[in-house]
């Protein structure tokens, strides 16, 4: 049987080759998957061991028994701790560390990062210097004018020694002189992508903790001590801090760094899986029309003694073959899809650009998984026809023309496909009620896959109900266009099955449409909506701004008024709750709340506006009275003036500013109001007041609005395109269709040659056949769609302030419109085939 196989393959090569092009384009995928993430993995985990190369324990402050740094700054190791580390005799050598984030721009003023973290330290003079960084030109700076800069920002902004160069530490822009160009393999951010600023130690510590201080102690073990026994002495000697062994670190960076490659993976092989799935549409419908055309050929080695099981596993093993050339091809391709995945890792990662540097990563896995997948796929998705074809009985040797297709009733498949669809919506409907997105997820999840799969049951049955409207109108279009009709109604099996992987496709793309413009809406919602006044300052890695900042906004004749939000936190009922400063005058004049209760008007002095989810938590309502501790110590009666609705500028509790008599020095963002309307020459102006800073964000509503929209169109584009794969296999799918159609009703077509009909009608009936396809599979699937993108939106409304439905109806009209062009395009092969079928050898074909 296996020798058969192989011949019947090699027969119809041509017949299968769109489902090997499938199967290879869903094993390309995975493969391209498993090979990029690896890729990451490793670049990762490589980056990580890195670090910590000259140091055996880490010393950082714990926040509690170390020093606190004056202006709000974090906790900070003493020069105490350092003499007493220094004096351990497990220690071989202690290496200072001062560390934070310091923006570095090019001479163009964009950053000279690719998106990835901004992070600055000291040059540590240890021995002979400090063995992370090797300089490759100039040297270490000496003095508070001076930086140094990794070796990729500096090629980034075409920089040298001796330039001069534009930095920002906490907000206004200041310049420097660059000593030197390094590289390192100690900072995982410039491996990322990310730029690494130098500075001498006094400089940092300036910048970062104070003067003496650093922010952690990389230790060297003296020759012969275990890290262990290092760090047991290093926590007798500095109790009041944290001691990890590098290897711990180590361990617990590369499992951060793997749990985010971990769901990157996921969520690019969930695209991939749908691909496959889809694929099997392709398969079954594939295999189980080459049985019913090659029934002559199976009934008659039926005749000559072939059991039913060997037919089957003469099927699978045609299915086998065309899986594992498929897939070693798929493989093939996968390798250089990996290849072109790596430059798009920049976009990707959440924390900012995931590094793929070095050689590609073969690992077995990523090899012998989409290799099983492949050959799995296919054999599942031709069983259903190996059985098919294992009921054929002998005496279909003796029939000279194809036997009709059997008219099934079906009456189980409509009443499996009922109560799939109707389990499907009532969890759909169900989702959206539970008490949270983590819990209504998989409800909805499931109740899509039910839905799905109810209507892909029933969609036989709803060819001819849903054909039915058009049908009058193809009529008037000629010919070829009521002849594609009928062939479309005659065999609803074959047309269901060509179009049930279009309407999978679809659906996703119209339910992730629906809900990325509903996420759209919040995004507005929770941003530029909230905002009255003319500019929003921040820095663009959410670290605090300076007060410089502040006071050079005021000082700026552009300016009319400025208002600081600032992080603080009380003590409620012996728990810490978040809070934010604002002054009275902020909340009436620059913002523009969403309120669930009270009024905005009654906010100042101790009347405080709280959250919807803190006056749930606590059962509070406008007029509720607390008690609650300031930052000072002091004790407050503080009344809830409102509730509002929490957004991304502003969440916790918020005071007023005036009520704290000790408001931090550094503020969240700064707001701000101008003589003239938001333009480029105002945005400008501000930014040459704050010292050209690089680091500083100037934002109006309109570009807040505008911010939102792009991440949204981003992270839509990208789901297009991972869809993209499962919609053009759809579309092989109909071409495949088509092809093995036109193979099955070669007679049909030379008759309908011989009676006039010429080869353009042929071709024109061909591809308004392929056309009635792609729509009936399109609006079924943006039916189906707009309902899944309905309920997955409903169980997002209810927690997302500002979400709300809507039918993007342009781009569903322009989505079914590419399907309708597509499906043409899908039928230009099989019409061409069609149209040179010679007459009289048609004719004759049995």
């Amino acid at each position: 049987m296996f020798r058969t196989a192989w011949r019947t393959v090699r027969a119809h090569k041509s017949r299968m080759a769109l489902t090997a092009l499938a199967v290879t384009v869903g094993v390309a995928f995975v493969t391209g998957i498993l090979l990029f993430t690896a890729t990451v993995s490793d670049a990762l985990t490589g980056s990580y061991q890195q670090t910590y190369t000259h140091t055996d324990v880490v010393i950082r402050p714990d926040g509690r028994g170390a020093a606190a740094a004056p202006d709000d700054r974090l906790p900070s190791l003493t020069p105490a701790d350092l003499r007493r580390v220094q004096g351990l005799p497990e220690a071989g050598g202690v290496l200072a560390v001062v560390s934070g984030s310091t923006a570095l721009g090019c001479p163009d003023g964009r950053p000279a990062g690719r998106g990835g973290p901004a992070r600055a330290g000291n040059y540590a003079y240890s021995g002979e210097g400090d063995p992370r960084f090797t300089f490759i030109g100039g040297r270490p700076p000496a003095g508070g004018g001076e930086i140094a800069v990794d070796e990729a920002s500096a090629a980034r902004c075409g920089y040298h020694v001796g330039d001069t160069a534009r930095i920002s530490v906490d907000g206004p822009g200041l310049t420097a002189r660059i000593s030197g160009v390094f590289t390192t393999q100690a900072e995982p951010a410039v491996t990322a992508g990310g730029s690494l600023v130098l500075f001498d130690t006094a400089t940092a510590q300036q910048h970062f903790t104070s003067p003496g201080h650093y922010s952690e102690f990389h230790v060297k073990a003296a020759p012969g001590i275990p890290a262990e026994q290092l760090q047991q002495a290093a926590e007798r000697t500095l109790p009041g801090t944290v001691t990890m062994t590098a290897a711990f670190l180590t361990r617990d960076q590369q499992l951060a760094a793997q749990s985010t490659v971990t769901g990157l993976r996921t969520t690019l092989l969930s695209f991939a899986a749908v691909a496959l799935f889809v694929s099997c549409f392709l398969i079954t419908n594939t295999f189980g029309m080459l049985v019913a055309q090659r029934a002559r050929q199976i009934g008659l080695l039926r005749a000559i003694g072939a059991s039913r099981r060997q037919i089957t596993r003469l099927v699978l093993a045609e299915a086998f073959l065309v899986a594992l050339v498929a897939s070693l091809a798929g493989i093939a391709v996968g390798i250089g899809v990996a290849q072109g995945l790596r430059p798009l890792a920049s976009g990707l990662g959440k924390g900012g650009p995931l590094p793929t540097g070095g050689s590609l990563s073969l690992p077995a896995y990523a090899l012998v998984l989409p290799l099983l997948a492949g050959v799995l796929t296919t054999l599942v998705a031709a069983w259903l026809p190996a059985r098919r074809a294992a009921r054929i009985a002998p005496l279909a040797a003796l029939r000279t023309a194809l036997a009709p297709a059997p008219k099934r009733s079906g009456r189980a498949r409509v009443l499996v496909g009922i109560l799939l669809a109707g389990s499907g919506v009532a969890c759909l409907l169900a989702g959206p009620r539970t008490d949270s997105i983590q819990n209504g997820a998989p409800v909805v999840a499931l109740g899509a896959v039910l839905a799905a799969a109810g209507l892909l049951a029933l969609l036989p049955m709803l060819v001819a109900p849903a054909l039915a409207p058009v049908r009058p109108l193809l009529g008037r279009a000629g010919i070829s266009a009521r002849l594609a009709i009928r062939n479309s109604t005659r065999n609803p099996w074959r047309t269901a099955a060509a179009a049930a992987s279009l309407v999978i496709g679809v659906s996703l793309v119209t339910a992730l449409t629906m809900i990325a413009a509903g996420g759209l809406a919040a995004a507005n919602a929770q941003s530029a909506h909230v905002v009255k006044a003319d500019y929003v300052v921040s820095m663009q890695d959410l670290t605090p701004l300076s007060a410089t900042v502040e006071q050079r906004l005021a000082a700026s004749s552009d300016v009319t008024a400025t208002a600081a939000i600032r992080e603080a936190e009380l003590s409620i009922n012996q728990g810490r709750q978040y809070a934010l400063a604002v002054p009275t005058t902020a909340v009436r004049d620059m913002l523009r709340l969403r309120l669930a209760g009270g009024s905005a008007d009654a906010f100042g002095g101790p009347r405080v506006l709280v959250t919807t989810d803190d006056a749930r938590a606590y059962g509070w309502t406008a007029g509720s009275r607390f008690n609650a501790q300031l930052p000072d110590g002091r004790p407050a009666q503080l009344t809830v003036a409102g509730v509002y609705e929490s957004n991304t500028l502003l969440t916790g509790i918020l005071i007023d500013t005036a009520v704290l008599s000790s408001a931090p020095d550094t503020a969240k963002k700064v707001l701000l109001t101008t003589r003239d309307h938001p333009s480029a020459a105002l945005r400008l102006a501000l930014t040459h007041a704050l010292g050209d800073s690089p680091a500083l964000s100037i934002d109006s509503s309109d570009d807040l609005a505008r911010a939102a929209a792009d991440g949204t169109n981003r992270m839509l584009n990208l789901l297009y395109a991972l869809l993209a794969l499962s919609v053009t296999v759809a579309f092989l799918g109909i071409a495949n269709t088509l092809a093995l159609s036109v193979a099955e009703r070669r007679r049909e077509i030379g008759m309908l040659r011989a009676i006039g009909l010429t080869r353009a009608g042929v071709r024109a009936m061909v591809r308004a056949e392929a056309v009635v396809i792609a729509v009936f599979g399109g609006v079924l699937g943006t039916a189906l769609g707009v309902f899944l993108g309905w309920a997955g939106g409903e169980l997002i409304a209810g927690h997302l302030s500002g979400y709300h439905h809507g039918v993007p109806v342009g781009r569903l009209v322009v989505l079914l419109l590419l399907a309708a062009l597509a499906g043409l395009l899908a039928s230009l092969w099989p019409a061409r085939r069609a149209a040179r079928t010679p007459v009289l050898t048609a004719i004759g074909t049995e």
